[in-house]
């Protein structure tokens, strides 16, 4: 429980930064391209280097959370750093490219849709380091400059299907579901495992799930859960980015409720049930303080769980039912002693 209630306010203190900041861009950290990116100065030799996906750093969540880290290791470790915002898919390979060719000593990209510009790149600049965000080594070629940073979504996405199941048996409803950006393996970890754990908490429990195909668009997402609050959903599950609070903002206006990701996403209001969080901020200092140490894990992968403290769920709405949160501690002590093993990780 202290655990849990550390991450989450790491995290929720993060998010709180960038619910400031969302309808303008954090001073110091808005560039497109990267022949003029944001740099933070310091005495030390060591640059670090952040690319986002598209969802850019005001996604409050994905992206502002790997950028939390990267602010960590530049007022902690004394490195420099550089941020380079992403406008589109087709910036990925030369925002990635001119990083590693002015110099810097690790680049990292954030989520799994740079998986093909980062194996491009890391084969043309070997000598260069980079760690990627929610891929495997294994998906870059096992290249041997490149660190994958990886999460056991599945078991958050245990626990808050697991709470979701328990709200709707509570409100007397049958159905639960989930909005997510594309059929990924790192969306479909959460997705699986709060499908298997809303089934394990309400045996009777139905499962609807869809996919937005986009990371940044609100109405495609809330189009998707509209519909299935029409179709019987008590507890929509947002694991979407920036598009899913359009999910959540459908919740709010069905009068049902909403779970975040990545990030505590409780500031939305009282209709959050809980969040999935995603520890990317810690994932990408640790993986910044190893490079910098000597220690880079290159042809790796660096795994981040429950047992961790990578993952685990956000404060609990005040007005959830009774019984919900203490119950759901419950299993996760359970995921992390070993009792419940091998939560899905692909949904049918």
């Amino acid at each position: 429980m202290k655990t849990l209630a550390t991450f989450s306010l790491v995290v929720a203190l993060a998010v709180t930064a960038a619910g400031c900041g969302s309808s303008k861009k954090s001073s110091g950290t808005t560039t497109t391209t990267a022949t003029a990116p944001t740099t933070t100065s310091s005495s030390s030799g060591f640059k670090v280097g952040l690319i986002t996906d598209i969802g850019g750093l005001n996604d409050r969540g994905f992206n502002h959370l790997a950028y939390v880290g990267l602010l960590k290791a530049g007022r902690n470790l004394g490195v420099k750093t550089r941020v380079v915002q992403s406008a589109s898919p087709s910036e990925y390979i030369p925002n990635l490219s001119a990083l590693a060719r002015q110099g810097y000593n690790l680049v990292i990209g954030v989520g799994f849709t740079e998986i093909a510009a980062m194996k491009a790149v890391a084969k043309s600049f070997p000598k260069t380091r980079f760690a990627i965000v929610d891929v495997s080594n294994a998906d870059e070629g096992n290249a041997p400059n490149v660190e994958g940073l990886l999460f056991k979504e599945q078991e958050v996405g245990y626990l808050a299907g697991y709470a979701a199941g328990l709200a709707a048996k509570a409100d007397g409803k049958d159905t639960v579901s989930s909005v997510g950006g594309q059929k990924q393996p790192p969306v479909d970890r959460y997705i699986a495992g709060y499908q298997a754990g809303a089934k394990a908490a309400f045996p009777g429990v139905k499962t609807l799930n869809g996919y937005s195909q986009d990371f940044a668009i609100e109405a495609k997402c809330k189009e998707i859960a509209l519909n299935q609050i029409a179709a019987g959903s008590d507890v929509v599950f947002q694991v979407a980015g920036g598009c899913g609070l359009g999910a959540l903002d459908a919740a709010k206006a069905q009068s049902v409720w909403g779970i975040g990701v990545d990030a505590d996403q409780g500031f939305l209001g009282t209709h959050i049930l809980t969040s999935a969080l995603k520890g990317v901020d810690t994932a990408v200092y640790l993986s910044i303080k190893d490079a910098k140490e000597g220690h880079f894990k290159g042809g790796q992968d660096a795994v981040y769980g429950l047992q961790q403290h990578g993952v685990g769920l956000g404060k609990f709405s005040p007005k959830a039912p009774k019984g919900i949160e203490a119950k759901t501690l419950k299993i996760e002590q359970q995921i992390i002693g070993g009792k419940i093993k091998n939560i899905p990780t692909t949904v049918k």
